[in-house]
């Protein structure tokens, strides 16, 4: 679809400079926009590419001043980065829904289809499956015996829903999320061998949650795995048995949480987290990339490290690390002194 200047800021509330016959048909970054694409600029340390991006339109903040002329039109609004967000989403809408069931699609009939669900080739369903309206199930796509999903919920291709667990609505599980596979417990017998220890429970995702590519969430080994409504993992995220997420809790790539630990709401972990089995996160916890959780932590604390540690303090100690090599060659001079003065006596 093709927009104009004019279109656009009166959907924001902008302001225009330039030409408002301006017209754009895709959304790029400012430094790699060509001709018809609009851009936005949101970050001061990229201004210098609105003199040389190709954008037909850049978005800019209401206070920016140009220091030399600008062939993009611009359109001024006081927060460029909710702009963005409403445009994607508009884009978003626009874009063809995918519509009907598939005549390569298995779909048990025993199992419950809401109306306006998409099924693509080769997906399965399984016996008391139940789906709800306006679910999109994309190609090779596994929903599992008596599995649950709410309305709206788009499963990407190649996820994998085992068993008896619960999805809810308006949720986007994206290619390769492996949802319900066993937890990782074995008993040690005498001789060194393992007994594997069935894991009988599910997992249950709550409503507008978002989980990434290629993440594992494992069953509980009795009662359930549980992410809270509105959760967001990032990709290639591991989530053990019997682990809960708190509301609103947002997680880098490679995140590790180990089983039975309790996690907080509105929390914040960078890439590389991992935290420990059987502890309780408290909640808005923020703790930076490669952090290692080991202990429980408390509400609103900022972690950094491994064995992690407030974060003010990780940066005081990563600060005197940095200087080793001074300090001891400084601590070497001083024995060697000290030793001279016992001489001297």
């Amino acid at each position: 679809m093709e927009f104009s200047a004019e279109q656009i800021a009166s959907l924001l509330g902008g302001e225009i400079v330039g030409d408002p016959q301006a017209k754009v048909h895709t959304v790029s970054s400012i430094e790699e926009a060509r001709q018809g694409a609009m851009a936005y600029l949101s970050n001061p340390k990229y201004e210098s590419y609105i003199y040389t991006t190709g954008a037909s339109i850049v978005l800019v903040p209401s206070a920016f001043a140009s220091e030399k002329p600008v062939a993009a039109t611009l359109i001024k609004l006081p927060d460029v980065g909710a702009a963005v967000v409403k445009l994607l989403e508009m884009y978003q809408a626009a874009k063809p829904r995918k519509t009907g069931i598939s005549a390569q699609a298995s779909i048990s009939e025993k199992a419950t289809v809401g109306e306006g669900v998409y099924v693509g080739a080769f997906a399965v369903v399984e016996d008391g499956a139940k789906i709800g309206k306006n679910c999109r199930i994309y190609p090779q796509v596994y929903v599992g015996d008596g599995v649950t999903i709410g309305d709206d919920t788009t499963l990407y291709p190649g996820v994998k829903i085992y068993e008896g667990c619960v999805v809810g609505s308006r949720c986007n599980i994206h290619a390769g999320a492996v949802i319900g596979a066993d937890g990782f417990g074995f008993a040690l017998k005498e001789d060194g061998s393992f007994d594997k220890i069935p894991q009988l429970g599910n997992v249950i995702i709550e409503d507008d949650v978002e989980i990434g590519a290629n993440t594992c969430i494992d069953r509980a080994k009795t009662d359930s795995t549980i992410i809270r409504r509105g959760v967001k993992l990032d990709n290639l995220i591991q989530i053990a048995h019997n682990v809960q997420i708190g509301e609103n809790t947002v997680a880098s790539a490679q995140l590790g949480v180990a089983g039975s630990t309790k996690v907080g709401r509105n929390c914040f972990f960078g890439g590389q987290v991992g935290i420990v089995d059987h502890i309780t996160v408290g909640d808005r916890v923020m703790a930076s990339s490669k952090t290692g959780l080991d202990n429980n932590v408390g509400d609103d604390e900022k972690r950094s490290g491994w064995p992690s540690m407030p974060s003010g303090k990780y940066r005081r100690s990563n600060a005197v690390f940095r200087n080793l090599p001074e300090l001891a060659n400084d601590v070497y001079r001083l024995q060697k002194e000290v030793a001279e003065l016992k001489k001297e006596k």
